[in-house]
């Protein structure tokens, strides 16, 4: 049975970050997700988690320079010792929150390097960062990102991650499978669900091609749903969509799941 966690980065934007988990909580939500939480103290968060009996599904870690464009830096070449510095704070963060979850992202190619320097800088970095994410029950997840979004993202499509996942080589290694991002990269999406779904750690949802509620637009969500039900994938599915018209008139798909 699908389970939902609201993505407050995206969702409850009518109201200031702290006050959606009050928000999510209200709507039904048993879990959030966001991209950063590092404006913000742990302690501050983890305590609005309690507040509103919520668990926290996922979070990115730093992301490099967000404002200038910078979309992580996993693959990087030359950006390692900061990569450790933030696998420390992401880690601190995913401690405090109690989330079981993070996602590193690998970032925008750099064109003074291979691509085979970059998926060598990736591999080593992801293999670190999962080392020190194990000794604390902590899985790492790689996304792939659509060109048209994130152009020259590193990870582009779900098999490639995939393969990638399997030379990396730590089990708690897992795919962010983002069904808008899929979608508009690889379609097929029931077929790929199917083949990976031993890699498969994190999902993600939006409507293809606006990125409105999954109710919306050229993918059938309930027979995602199901297919995910059948290929045992039990966790959270991540609302990661940007509302229509306002989040809370935009709600009605996911009540009966709720």
């Amino acid at each position: 049975m699908a389970r939902f966690a609201a993505n407050l980065t995206m969702l409850f934007t009518e109201q200031p970050f702290l006050e959606r988990f009050a928000l999510a909580r209200e709507a039904g939500f048993k879990a959030v997700e966001f991209l950063f939480p590092y404006a913000f103290e742990a302690d501050e968060l983890a305590a609005l988690l309690q507040e509103n009996q919520l668990e926290q599904a996922l979070f990115n870690m730093p992301p490099g320079n967000w404002d200038s464009g910078e979309r992580g830096m996993a693959a990087l070449p030359g950006r390692e010792a900061e990569f450790r510095d933030s696998v420390d704070t992401a880690l601190h963060y995913a401690r405090v929150l109690g989330c079981p979850k993070v996602h590193a992202m690998a970032g925008i190619i750099d064109p003074r390097y291979s691509d085979e320097q970059h998926l060598e800088t990736f591999v080593a970095n992801i293999r670190y960062a999962a080392d020190q994410f194990a000794q604390h029950g902590i899985t790492l997840l790689i996304e792939p990102l659509n060109s048209r979004d994130v152009p020259n993202y590193f990870i582009a499509h779900q098999r490639d991650a995939a393969k990638i996942i399997e030379r990396i080589d730590r089990p708690n290694v897992k795919l962010q499978f983002d069904v808008y991002h899929a979608q508009i990269m690889d379609g097929d999406l029931t077929t790929m669900l199917g083949d990976l779904a031993q890699t498969i750690g994190h999902v993600q949802i939006a409507s293809v091609p606006a990125r409105h509620e999954p109710s919306e637009g050229e993918v059938n969500y309930p027979h995602i749903f199901a297919a995910l039900d059948q290929a045992g994938y039990s966790g959270w599915i991540g609302c990661e969509y940007n509302p229509k018209t306002g989040t809370k008139e935009g709600l009605n798909w996911v009540t009966p799941y709720l």
